[in-house]
């Protein structure tokens, strides 16, 4: 790497008073929860069409629920002033989005008097409050002004039949009024990470910025025109089809949209195949809509879409993310351009060996700008509308970029990012497209990083016994002695479709779990992204051996290459598939003292069919549990329960539906019966993930003691 490469980062290093010499630590603390907690946390940014400002929300977090607030902050992209918040509420925003003319920024948010969230527009730089413009009882989120800014398009969340606000204030009042409480299906799925789902679904809203103004549900009457998806057929009504839906988050459902270039028209992705999600892959299909005729066209594409977005600079194309159809479990998201008159597709990165991220077609038209993973970081790509090679932007060598967004003038488009690393919390930055360089625009957690006695990561790889290159992290304690011998704690991702990167985690926070005195292995096994797509994919059929085998690989050549690391005091953990992971090493090895899983499946039958997802899960085995075969036996931690001895401490979220509570109680019920010792922690209020203040520092303060009792 050269050393003109490592410029942008070290600035950034330097900048939030981080890297340090071991002499300068002097004086620094040992982080701590207070430290990772408190940390201010950043949204996606927005750049003003003129490229002048960047709007970011900024959430400034607390023990207390009560107390924490989240607010818009402005700042010049030319750094010449600090940052300054346009937004005094404790509701947070989402979905920043400015207006054509550049004089207005959008956002949903629940305020005081909002039974649900709502859009709200704020002039920028003129006095008074952001006014509400929708009035729904559905609710309003994801604005999307009309090109003309005299319009805005929005999700909310409808009644079956419903096409108008009285219609679904009566079935929500209908529902309210039942004198039974029975949740009634009929198809798949039920549930969605933390929530039970009901009989409403999301669609696309567009409302006039006047007074008196109405959202109109624009698909309650939508009716499909010819060349329609094969689960549906000519003169359909596409939202009442029973498979209609939108693309599942993390508790929500959402439907991704956008203008055509001159307002005539909308493309958008949905679904209309959620009802097979039992027995058969979800596609998001992608449709062109006419308002004015209220009719729908699928693009005949057999593929799986996301995130369109149309384009009038690039020649009216419609861009989008497409995974293909193929009976993988994890596939490539690649970015294809559309053109909307004949459904003509051309795949922009083809041959580039990693998923796209978030994208942002260029003001001139002529480049896309993408986040991918890669080796360990998210770095920012260009590539051409029309194809051809994908470059990085600039030479990122250390953290990664979360968001970013690209406007301004067409001649010289401006580009700002959210940058963090494993020692720097998240700022925003400013991006030189041409050299990559990175110019902070922020530092609103400088102060409290710069007190912390801590470290940059290492990275080592190794080559598998498969002959597969594996990466991995090494995080080192505070007032680190390399003559010394520290305790080894092998920390392993989830996923597995992820990957561990020089980030700053708040849920295992590298640096905390290392503080009491550990060394931190973060090992990308088999599975993991951001080393191409064969790598994520081999993980199909082989769900835990193999990856296990690579994390105690992992451990042999960290004892070699680190001799600071004490190979008769170790201890390995992690959540979800990596707590998966670790009840596979619970009954494949008895190399550690103690054992953390939070998460974590131990019996991959129960897993399967309690989950809130089923189908890749029996893809990902091979077929169904009655087909017999042998992977439901040999790679399913309960059936090795003879071989349990590591102790181990069990944790689980009670709103967890994602991997739920059966399979951590199962487990307990199994350690208790082979006398292993054991705790269990259960969060009755917490989801697949510890976010409530308090029970993260008791979550961490439980690990800290777990492995201070075994590790010693």
């Amino acid at each position: 790497m050269t050393k003109r490469s490592l410029r942008p980062a070290l600035a950034m290093l330097l900048a939030a008073g981080v890297l340090a010499s071991p002499a300068a630590q002097t004086g620094r603390h040992a982080i701590t929860h207070e430290d990772v907690w408190l940390m201010k946390r950043m949204g996606a940014p927005a750049v003003s069409p003129d490229g002048k400002w960047a709007v970011v929300p900024v959430s400034e977090p607390a023990y207390d629920e009560k107390e924490q607030t989240s607010d818009l902050w402005i700042v010049p992209t030319d750094g010449s002033a600090a940052p300054r918040r346009i937004t005094a509420t404790k509701a947070g925003e989402s979905g920043v989005a400015w207006s054509p003319d550049g004089s207005r920024v959008a956002f949903a948010s629940r305020r005081d008097g909002d039974e649900v969230a709502q859009i709200y527009v704020l002039g920028v730089g003129q006095a008074g409050e952001a006014q509400r413009v929708t009035s729904l009882s559905t609710g309003a989120r994801m604005p999307l002004w009309r090109p003309d800014g005299k319009a805005i398009m929005f999700n909310s969340d409808v009644y079956p039949g419903a096409v108008s606000d009285e219609e679904n204030k009566k079935a929500a009042a209908d529902r309210r009024a039942r004198k039974w409480s029975a949740r009634v299906y009929d198809s798949f799925p039920v549930r969605d990470w933390d929530r039970w789902l009901d009989d409403r679904r999301p669609s696309l809203f567009v409302q006039e910025l006047k007074p008196g103004a109405e959202g109109r549900d624009i698909l309650a009457t939508a009716v499909i025109g010819a060349g329609a998806n094969p689960r549906a057929k000519k003169g359909d009504r596409l939202a009442r089809l029973p498979g209609f839906g939108g693309q599942m988050g993390s508790g929500s459902e959402s439907i991704a949209a956008s203008w055509a270039p001159d307002g005539s028209g909308i493309v958008f992705t949905a679904t209309v195949n959620r009802n097979e999600a039992a027995f058969a892959e979800t596609v998001q299909t992608l449709w062109m809509l006419d308002p004015a005729t209220g009719g729908v066209l699928p693009v005949p594409q057999p593929l799986s879409f996301s995130d369109p977005v149309s384009n009038g600079a690039a020649g009216w194309a419609i861009f989008a993310k497409v995974e293909p159809l193929n009976g993988r479990t994890y596939n490539l998201s690649r970015l294809w351009r559309v053109l909307p008159e004949d459904g003509t597709v051309r795949t922009l990165t083809e041959g580039f060996d990693r998923s796209v991220g978030s994208y942002v077609v260029a003001p001139d038209g002529k480049h896309v700008y993408f986040l991918a993973e890669d080796s360990g970081r998210q770095k920012l790509f260009t590539v051409g509308v029309a194809g051809g090679p994908v470059k990085e932007v600039g030479a990122l060598s250390s953290g990664i970029y979360t968001s970013f967004h690209v406007a301004g003038p067409a001649a010289a488009p401006v580009a700002v990012a959210v940058w963090e690393s494993a020692v720097n919390p998240p700022e925003l930055v400013r991006i030189d497209l041409a050299t990559g360089k990175a110019t902070p625009l922020t530092r609103f957690n400088a102060e409290r990083a710069s007190a912390i006695d801590w470290q940059m990561v290492k990275e080592f790889t190794f080559t598998s016994a498969k002959g597969r290159t594996i990466h991995n992290f090494v995080v080192l304690p505070p007032s680190f002695d390399p003559g010394k011998k520290y305790p080894l704690f092998v920390v392993i991702h989830g996923g597995p479709a992820s990957q561990w990167m020089d980030q700053f985690v708040i849920r295992w926070n590298y640096h905390l779990l290392a503080s009491p005195g550990y060394v931190v292995l973060l090992t990308n096994y088999t599975g993991s992204t951001g080393f191409g797509e064969a790598f994520s994919q081999a993980i199909q059929g082989d769900p835990l051996e193999t990856p296990g085998q690579e994390i105690l690989q992992a451990v042999d050549e960290a004892l070699a290459k680190f001799p600071y690391i004490d190979g008769t005091r170790m201890a390995a953990g992690g959540a979800s598939y990596g707590g998966h992971l670790t009840n596979w090493l619970a009954v494949s090895t008895t190399r550690f003292k103690a054992l953390v899983s939070h998460a974590g499946l131990f019996d991959q039958v129960s897993q399967w069919t309690t989950s809130d997802i089923t189908w890749s899960r029996e893809v990902g085995m091979g077929g169904p549990v009655w087909d017999k075969l042998p992977l439901w036996q040999t790679q399913n931690p309960i059936m090795k329960s003879a071989n349990l001895k590591t102790p181990i401490l069990v944790s689980v979220g009670e709103r967890d539906f994602r991997v739920p509570m059966n399979n951590a109680l199962q487990f307990w019920s199994i350690l208790q019966r082979q006398k292993v010792p054991s705790r269990l922690v259960v969060f009755p209020d917490e989801n697949h993930w510890v976010l409530k203040g308090e029970n993260s520092r008791f979550f961490y303060g439980e690990v800290h003691a777990w492995l201070a009792k075994w590790l010693k």
